[in-house]
């Protein structure tokens, strides 16, 4: 018998005389209250909690002085008015803010100035590196520390606090300078990828450098106390040199409106740069020729290629009052379309594409969120699971769930005793989960948000958390709430490092202190990165 596996009387005490609906936790134990939350509004209010609607708009103190002076007169307090909430139909909409035109900078343009200055350490975010000329801070792409290089700004004035500039000639180059592959990357071309130019080894060094400062900036953290051994972990086999890993299996192509051409936008830009190959886009991409093609009429087209499954997805976003035109590609592939409201509409073919991870297969409709890179949906489970060591009977929480991934994995280790509650905003998401999860009964998948849902369930305590933020992150507020839960191990997937780090210091102020981080280089040839930190509370 292994550790993860019930004890034979273990079989016939855990189960229930009922069976659950298909999704559905069959006999939760996280309160006395095992029923679904109640249905709300977008204010978060139930039938039974709305608050009171007055017929007139009144002032609230003349509507209560009334009631306040009969109920001082005879020494009792005046009855609450129950009322009920209008239909939706009827409220009234508060007028949206006119736009305000954007505030010109003030001092005279610097841009196309070129400055020779020696290159600082990287800094978080969009690939740049800090430089300093004259006292002013320059954020310098293209780039590496220790480099002396002439900068051209690109954006910024003689009274800007800081510049943003482009490495357009490199005087002393570092020794992970390469040529870069990609023949449409460099200053002023495509933003996709940030550093074309250096080698894989020296990708991850950066990322490594940035995850510390962030960790001793934001968290007050070093690796060591971080239970990090400060490398980020490169995913996928090795590559001949020159060549570069085609991981993207998403790819989002801006359409150019004079040329119909699509291509990948510039960095901090809105214009187009035509591209006839993505080097980093999976081949399942690659193959339907989407740069071939004349997409007059559309503004967006996200290519989608589905791992563990032949399915072709591409999702086109039309320009205002442009006609869709008829699309042909290379390959099979299904075609969905998004109006001007962002509501999804079926061309041809389904609406989702089947992904495989974690030994099943999930269905992801509509260009849902799923981890772009073909290893990291089972990478990131694999690291989730080994930290957090689940055990049968216990109860877990998967927040910001998703598709179900976390929450598939964690209930077939906390087997039928065990219950597993995912939580996940969008409808769509959950719509999926619900799907992919039908056959475990002891998963149930919410909607709402992360911060409006947990406090209405009636949950007080749980074994284990799972959170996938967005890339803001958790937050104090939610970080409070978890910790309150005495969870005995909590698994923190981030994608952005600072919002990582600033939930860390949040957890800490409640307790929980980090015992292992991993960082993995999910993304290559870009300064993004994917991180897994398992926390434990502090012993007394």
């Amino acid at each position: 018998m292994t550790r993860n596996n019930p004890s034979r009387s273990a079989g016939k005490s855990g189960k229930s005389g009922k069976s659950a609906k298909p999704g559905q936790v069959a006999r939760p134990r996280w309160g006395a209250k095992p029923s679904r939350p109640a249905a709300t509004d977008r204010e978060g209010y139930t039938a039974q909690t709305a608050p009171v609607v007055p017929a007139e708009p009144k002032p609230r103190a003349a509507q209560d002085r009334p009631a306040r002076a009969e109920s001082a007169a005879s020494g009792k307090s005046a009855p609450r008015k129950q009322a009920v909430r209008p239909p939706k139909a009827l409220r009234t909409v508060k007028p949206a803010r006119a736009e305000r035109a954007p505030k010109a900078p003030s001092g005279d343009p610097l841009v196309g100035e070129r400055y020779e200055v020696e290159v600082g350490p990287v800094a978080h975010g969009g690939g740049h590196c800090v430089a300093r000329h004259e006292g002013r801070v320059l954020f310098v792409r293209h780039a590496l520390p220790g480099e002396r290089v002439i900068a051209r700004v690109t954006e910024g004035t003689t009274t800007s606090r800081f510049l943003r500039a482009d490495a357009v000639e490199i005087l002393d180059a570092a020794k992970e300078r390469i040529p870069a592959p990609c023949p449409f990357s460099g200053p002023g071309r495509c933003g996709g990828c940030d550093w074309q130019h250096v080698t894989p080894g020296g990708q991850r060094k950066l990322k490594a450098q940035v995850l510390t400062e962030q960790l001793a900036k934001l968290a007050h953290l070093t690796p060591e106390e971080a239970g990090w051994d400060g490398s980020v972990e490169p995913v996928g086999g090795k590559l001949p040199a020159g060549e570069v890993p085609a991981w993207r299996s998403r790819v989002q192509y801006a359409v150019d409106p004079a040329t119909g051409k699509a291509g990948l936008r510039r960095h901090r830009s809105h214009d187009v740069e035509p591209i006839d190959r993505c080097l980093i886009a999976a081949p399942g991409v690659a193959e339907l020729g989407i740069e071939a093609r004349d997409w007059s009429g559309v503004e967006s087209i996200e290519a989608i290629a589905a791992t563990g499954s032949s399915d072709r997805q591409v999702v086109l976003t039309p320009r205002a009052g442009a006609q869709l035109p008829l699309v042909e590609l290379d390959r099979p592939v299904s075609i969905t379309r998004i109006d001007d409201q962002g509501n999804v509409h079926r061309v041809h073919g389904r609406t989702f594409v089947r992904e495989r991870a974690a030994g099943r297969t999930w269905r992801v409709s509509n260009g849902g969120f799923w981890q772009i890179h073909p290893e990291a949906p089972d990478t990131l489970v694999e690291a989730v699971l080994g930290g957090l060591d689940p055990q049968w009977g216990e109860m877990a929480l998967d927040l910001y769930c998703g598709v179900g991934l976390f929450a598939g994995a964690l209930a077939d280790r906390v087997g039928e005793d065990g219950a597993v509650l995912g939580i996940e905003s969008s409808k769509q998401a959950v719509i999926d989960a619900r799907h992919n999860l039908a056959a475990v009964d002891n998963v149930r998948i919410e909607c709402d948000k992360v911060e409006s849902l947990l406090p209405r369930t009636g949950i007080t305590s749980t074994d284990l958390i799972v959170l996938d933020p967005p890339r803001a992150g958790a937050g104090r507020e939610t970080v409070a709430h978890l910790v309150g839960l005495e969870a005995r191990r909590i698994a923190y997937v981030a994608c952005d490092p600072a919002a990582l780090a600033r939930d860390l210091a949040f957890f800490r102020e409640g307790g929980y202190r980090p015992v292992s981080l991993r960082a993995f280089d999910l993304f290559p040839m870009t300064h993004h990165f994917e991180c897994v930190a398992i926390l434990e509370p502090v012993a007394e």
